[in-house]
């Protein structure tokens, strides 16, 4: 297993605990973080496909 691979398993564990800060983490402080925390406060699940989404995309 790489070191590449180890990374985002890491994030996907991450993404499902607590998927804005796996955002944050990934992307930063900026617009993906924000909404992420939008969806996440709405309902869970929007939340954490949004975030597995931008741990997985990169």
């Amino acid at each position: 297993m790489s070191n590449a691979d180890t990374n985002k398993l890491l994030y996907v564990i991450v993404a499902i605990l607590l998927p804005p800060v796996a955002v944050g983490l990934k992307r930063g402080i900026g617009l993906s973080l924000v909404i992420n925390i939008i969806l996440t406060l709405i309902f869970y699940l929007p939340g954490l496909i949004h975030a597995l989404w931008v741990v997985l995309k990169t």
